[in-house]
């Protein structure tokens, strides 16, 4: 099984700010777990700059434009209250959009059974007009729609166990009924989109957890509905929005998930894609906000990714 990791140093360049959350030392934290001897096996790959008609894909002209004439020459921009541009935001933002088609390319092409992507920002609640939630370009959504255009995989699906609801991913997938989109999140929590009740036949399928829920509630928002779900609509390449923020010690939710449940949970979509679409899978990091669980709760999805 070969498990390939992209990223790229500049990705470390994006600073919103002293303290904000989403912040160099997520990215360096899964760095230096990832490095570690019982990772030698993993394949090392520099990341790409994303390109402008990938993004397109998935977001409006306007939507690109804002961002790329809004990037700072120095200091700080801020596009909304949480979202905000240093000088090396644009490049880290495309180098991330980059690294998730490449990691398509890489699977397709059979140099890799699997693919991480260790980058930031992150993406899943940029919508396809409007950047917010520390996100700029949905990189899981552009990677989707890449390996249609490029591959023919025409079902692609986006599983999204970050704590936050994937509002920018599930915007882009409802439109497609070729798209499936899953999510396991708390609720109520920002952004306050994905309630039990926004579903659409076989292709949205939302689980709300509330503030509290445990280890066992969370893997079984998976197994009883999720991946049921994942197995009607039968996909042919599965994409995971890989947030940690779930995690019981991260400062910005309320979930009482573990590392160890990380692995479980991906052990079981890694199960299902291989006996849906031939192993095909591709993760992209999103949350995770408490450096000293996050290395560790990235090691436990990626381990589980290497044993495929």
């Amino acid at each position: 099984m070969t498990t390939a990791i992209i990223s790229h140093d500049d990705c470390l360049a994006h600073e919103p700010g002293a303290y904000h959350p989403e912040c160099p030392g997520r990215l360096e934290a899964v760095l230096k777990e990832l490095h570690r001897e019982e990772y030698a096996d993993l394949h090392w790959h520099e990341a790409r700059l994303g390109q402008k008609e990938d993004i397109l894909r998935a977001h409006d002209q306007n939507h690109y434009d804002y961002i790329v004439q809004n990037a700072p020459g120095q200091g700080n921009f801020s596009l909304d209250g949480d979202t905000v541009m240093s000088s090396g935001t644009l490049r880290a933002a495309l180098l991330a959009v980059g690294a998730a088609c490449l990691a398509v390319d890489l699977v397709m092409t059979g140099k890799a059974d699997n693919a991480f992507c260790a980058t930031r920002p992150p993406g899943h609640h940029a919508e396809p007009a409007r950047p917010m939630g520390f996100c700029l370009f949905n990189n899981i959504a552009i990677a989707a729609l890449y390996a249609r255009e490029k591959y023919g995989c025409q079902r692609p699906a986006i599983l999204d166990f970050d704590v936050h609801h994937g509002n920018g991913s599930q915007a882009v997938c409802v439109k497609d009924p070729d798209l499936f989109y899953g999510s396991s999140h708390q609720s109520p929590l920002y952004p306050g989109t994905g309630g039990a009740h926004d579903r659409a036949a076989g292709t949205l399928v939302n689980v709300p957890l509330a503030g509290g829920a445990s280890s066992r509630e969370f893997q079984d928002a998976y197994r009883d509905v999720i991946l049921p779900a994942l197995r009607e609509f039968k996909p042919d390449f599965v994409f995971i929005s890989a947030g940690f923020d779930a995690h019981a010690l991260d400062p910005l939710a309320g979930l009482n998930v573990q590392e160890d449940d990380y692995g479980q949970i991906t052990t079981d979509i890694v199960t299902h894609a291989r006996d849906l679409c031939e192993g095909r899978v591709i993760s992209v990091l999103e949350g995770g906000y408490n450096l000293s669980v996050l290395g560790q709760s990235v090691g436990s999805h990626v381990k589980a990714l290497m044993q495929g």
